[in-house]
């Protein structure tokens, strides 16, 4: 019986170095896992500061083409009333020359402008009806 005694030996040493395994395998994972809830935690707050980082990011540019572009829309307004009142000035000045010049026609030849303006009024008429 001795191979018996021997091996129920064996077998309680064999469970004795299981269990000590496992509570080695509980003691080493306890303790992993607060290194990896740690890590995790970790991880959430970088990437918690990431997407702050990105949102200040899209702000700032979102802000700043806003900008350019209320500059550029402000910079056209201006030019096309810059024109805008030249354009007012040359029709002026057009309509000026035009009545001096007709004011001149008139004294030097006036049946001759009559004629013309006859012959314009006449043009008007014949196109408007169309």
């Amino acid at each position: 019986m001795n191979t018996a005694s021997t091996a129920a030996a064996s077998g309680r040493e064999t469970g004795q170095d299981a269990r000590e395994a496992v509570r080695e395998a509980r003691k080493a994972a306890g303790e992993h896992a607060g290194n990896l809830e740690h890590d995790l935690q970790a991880l959430r707050d970088d990437f918690r500061r990431l997407a702050d980082q990105l949102a200040g990011i899209v702000s700032d540019s979102g802000t700043a083409a806003w900008q350019r572009a209320k500059s550029s829309i402000d910079d056209a307004v201006a030019g096309a009333q810059d024109k805008g009142r030249d354009a007012a000035s040359a029709v002026r000045e057009v309509s000026d020359h035009f009545a001096g010049a007709l004011d001149e026609s008139l004294k030097t030849r006036p049946y001759t402008t009559l004629a013309l303006v006859a012959g314009i009024a006449f043009l008007f008429g014949v196109t408007w009806r169309r």
